[in-house]
């Protein structure tokens, strides 16, 4: 594209010579010398790609506008070398026009408010204070070089680099910035690089949550609460008094809070009180840790941290959790990790069961269970030097494994005593009061139609028992089933769920029983002892045997044996009921038809990650199952065939074709690699890097809560949308699981891999596979470019873009690009 066709953006000059912040502008003499100095301190450059807490944040103060030509160069050499993607360059070749040394990175000075104002109104054309591929303007905006005093100009173009921008723009307003140098460095990051760092020194920061006085305000906030009762509410439970006098001194401290603490009774989790607590929802407490006052020396409690998903879910989840901390491990949080491990603990205490959430409406529910799996990850990273303490860490955690597997998983109504198996099948009374508004009125609407009242009538009626329907009693049973596994919404669950034994839940407990088995013989010494009463789970499983009276777990050895024998009898059913031979996967077993059902979900993988698949079905899954969830961004979660046909009275389900999420795609690079398929598990994770690095360089550095996987996608068309996709300028959190699998996903990829992937080079480009058929996304793109041209005749956007970054090279740009790449390292 012609220079002079272009439509160009006129930044104002800086007025002052002298680029000093006007806060700091009385500590630096006129005089000063060149190359940084402040009296006889001096002061020196943040890193590049430093956080924007220490890159806008500290005092950054120069005599001149054009020292900052001198970086590099003397005395300022020493403190960051020209480099590029971590190496030294050394350059030889003529400059560019406003380059005064070859060892000069480039800066631009900035006006902030005013660059921020022309960025949003000349390439933010859908007005939503985000730049990406869809905008319509020319993605070329000119900044003037710090070193000319802004006299000179640089054309930043494109849509990465220009979100990048935006973002740095933002960030920089957030610590009052007025005017800054900006390092073109930070606007043409390594993607990959850039959103690793983001996750790993500031999402996680802003998802992080304390139920404490700076905490409490957000934490009580809940955009799910549709109640009358709008306070900031918090349920302590039974005989915890000291944890109740703590929040008790918080709401005397600040009246300002309103807040009102609640004593749950001892049987916390009885349906009928549970339904009590929906017109005064609230959140409930969950573990503290002490410290120790500098002032008094007195030993006070301290509430641990904990991560939330993000979006409108701003609370502790349970399944969430587990795939969160595996990114914390990743990015070496291991306090933050070990606290998550501490709120389970907690809650299997106090509440009977890792809560899908801690919020009183989740009281009778639990998810996916995975603490066993993660004790002992954080077991293998505590401080060697410290056995004994992490000995006595560690049971904490297994016998607590050990009450939630035996008094929720393994009795009814979770257990299927005939099969054996398990089921999410929870408690519960009344309509889930967590749903929007209108999530069920097309469910409820026939039966208000049939009594002649309005569906809000109806609702009353039916919650307060004066209304009495099976039909709607059985629905919302399987309902609250399907929220339970974590899987809500699919077709595969529902009005099933509470029946089915489903492949996930029964591998996730065989995995307990296994990690249970192998912490009991390995770090036990064979023996363990439990120390909180609760009743046993009969062994042998028959029906006669609940009908008797149950085994106390302090009148019981554990032993390695015990387990190893109901991981054995586990894994031995699974293969009766729920392993098909002839089409190589697991299906869930619906215990009600005493049947396979039919319907293809990729948890067919999960026994890989569980390693109660055999060495032979595990080849089998790999060849036959695998290919039919393997889409162009990794895993969808079940095939279009089980799916069925979507249409306006039978709308899709997020859990569904052609929708992938992050736990899905981290078990199923776990569970391959442990059977040594690692070809497989790094393709799949490069497929699912791929797509969260396109949307984050094409999207204003986007990180949904999950994806289109078959159209690379974030824009997904489902009954909740997508979550993680409204902020303004710069993405600050990210979403909880999403951050995790980007990180976990990073670990599986060789150093060419990432530097492909870096590139966005398309995964059937760098595996030579087929590429895919992007129908749907071919259509979009179509009628992107007919607005574009509109827009440009109008003379609204300027010329129409003449590549669209979703086209991939050809093969033979993309090893052009590799090499080059390659000769940089």
């Amino acid at each position: 594209m012609n220079s002079s066709g272009e439509a160009r953006a006129a930044l104002p000059q800086p007025q002052n010579l002298l680029f000093i912040e006007p806060h700091v502008s009385k500590q630096l003499p006129t005089n000063a010398p060149v190359g940084g100095k402040l009296g006889q301190q001096e002061t020196t450059l943040p890193h590049v790609h430093s956080e924007a807490s220490e890159y806008y944040g500290g005092n950054q103060v120069w005599s001149r506008a054009r020292t900052f030509s001198n970086a590099g160069v003397s005395g300022a050499n020493k403190t960051r070398p020209l480099q590029m993607e971590g190496e030294t360059i050394m350059r030889n070749r003529r400059l560019s026009h406003d380059e005064i040394t070859p060892s000069a990175p480039r800066r631009f000075l900035i006006d902030v408010e005013e660059t921020i104002r022309i960025v949003l109104e000349q390439e933010d054309t859908d007005q939503n204070f985000q730049i990406s591929i869809y905008d319509s303007g020319p993605k070329l905006l000119s900044l003037g070089t710090a070193s000319s005093n802004a006299h000179k100009t640089f054309d930043i173009r494109g849509t990465y680099m220009l979100s990048n921008l935006l973002q740095e723009l933002a960030l920089a307003r957030d610590y009052g910035r007025k005017r800054i140098v900006l390092d073109e460095a930070r606007l043409a990051e390594n993607p990959v690089d850039r959103l690793s760092r983001m996750i790993k020194n500031s999402f996680w920061n802003a998802l992080t949550r304390r139920i404490d006085a700076q905490g409490l305000e957000v934490a009580c906030a809940d955009p799910k609460n549709r109640s009358r009762e709008m306070r900031a509410l918090i349920y302590v439970p039974y005989g915890e008094d000291e944890i109740a006098e703590y929040y008790r001194k918080i709401a005397r401290d600040k009246p300002n809070l309103n807040l009102s603490i609640q004593i749950l009774p001892e049987k916390c989790d009885d349906p009928a009180y549970v339904q009590t607590l929906n017109e005064k929802p609230g959140i409930l407490a969950l573990a503290m840790g002490r410290k120790q006052d500098p002032t008094t020396g007195q030993t006070q409690l301290e509430p641990l941290p904990f991560v939330v998903p993000g979006a409108r879910f701003n609370e502790k989840y349970g399944w969430d959790s587990y795939f969160m901390a595996l990114g914390l491990l990743v990015d070496g949080k291991l306090d933050l990790a070990l606290s998550i491990v501490e709120h389970c603990i907690f809650e299997i205490r106090y509440y009977n069961k890792v809560l899908n959430g801690n919020r009183t409406y989740y009281l009778c529910r639990s998810q996916p269970p995975f603490l066993t799996d993660l004790a002992l990850q954080l077991f293998n990273q505590l401080d060697r030097s410290k056995p004994e303490q992490n000995k006595a860490w560690l049971k904490r955690a297994i016998q607590s494994a050990i009450k939630e597997y035996h008094a929720y998983w393994m009795v009814e109504p979770a257990l299927d005593i005939e099969s054996g198996l398990s089921r999410y099948r929870p408690v519960g009374q009344g309509i889930p009061p967590e749903t929007e508004a209108s999530h069920f009125t097309h469910i409820l609407q026939p039966f208000a139609q049939r009594l002649g009242i309005s569906v809000n009538e109806y609702i009353d009626g039916y919650n307060d028992r004066s209304i009495i329907e099976p039909e709607l009693d059985e629905y919302f049973q399987h309902d609250r089933g399907v929220r339970e596994s974590g899987h809500d919404t699919t077709y595969r669950l529902e009005k099933k769920c509470a029946d089915l034994a489903t492949v996930d839940l029964n591998s996730l407990l065989y995995k307990y029983e296994m990690d249970i088995a192998q912490a009991i013989d390995h770090v036990f010494d064979g023996e363990l002892l439990l120390e909180e009463e609760f009743e046993l789970s009969p062994w042998p499983m028959t029906a006669d045997a609940f009908k008797k009276p149950r085994v106390s777990s302090t009148s019981k050895i554990q032993t390695s044996a015990m387990w190893l024998e109901r991981a054995q009898a586990r894994q031995d059913t699974m293969d009766r009921l729920c392993w098909n031979e002839g089409m190589g996967m697991y299906f869930d077993y619906d215990t009600k038809t005493h049947k396979q059902t039919r319907y293809e979900s990729v948890t067919s993988l999960w026994p890989l990650w569980a390693g109660c698949a055999s060495e032979e079905q595990a080849h089998h899954i790999v060849t036959q199952a695998l290919p039919k969830f393997e889409v162009a961004g990794g895993l969808v979660s079940g095939t279009e065939e089980s799916r069925g046909v979507i249409s306006l009275d039978r709308p899709n389900r997020q859990w569904d074709y052609p929708y992938a999420w992050p736990p899905h795609q981290i078990m199923a690079w776990v569970g391959l690699e442990r059977y040594g398929y690692l070809e497989h598990s790094a393709r799949l994770a490069y497929r699912w890097i791929y797509m969260m690095t396109l949307s984050f360089v094409d999207f204003n550095g986007i990180v949904p809560e999950k994806f289109d996987a078959v159209e690379l996608s974030h824009m997904v068309d489902a009954e909740y949308g997508n979550q993680g996709t409204d902020f303004r300028y710069v993405p600050r959190e990210g979403f909880g699981w999403m951050n995790a699998a980007y990180q976990v996903g990073l670990q599986c990829l060789t150093t060419g891999m990432r530097r492909a992937v870096a590139a966005c080079v398309p995964p059937w480009v760098f595996f030579q596979l087929p590429a895919p058929d992007f129908s749907s996304a071919k259509k979009k793109r179509a009628e992107r470019e007919v607005r574009d041209r509109e827009a440009a005749a109008a003379g609204q956007g300027g010329e129409p873009k003449k590549s669209i970054h979703h086209e991939p090279p050809t093969l033979e740009q993309s090893v052009a690009m590799l090499k080059l790449e390659a000769q940089r390292f």
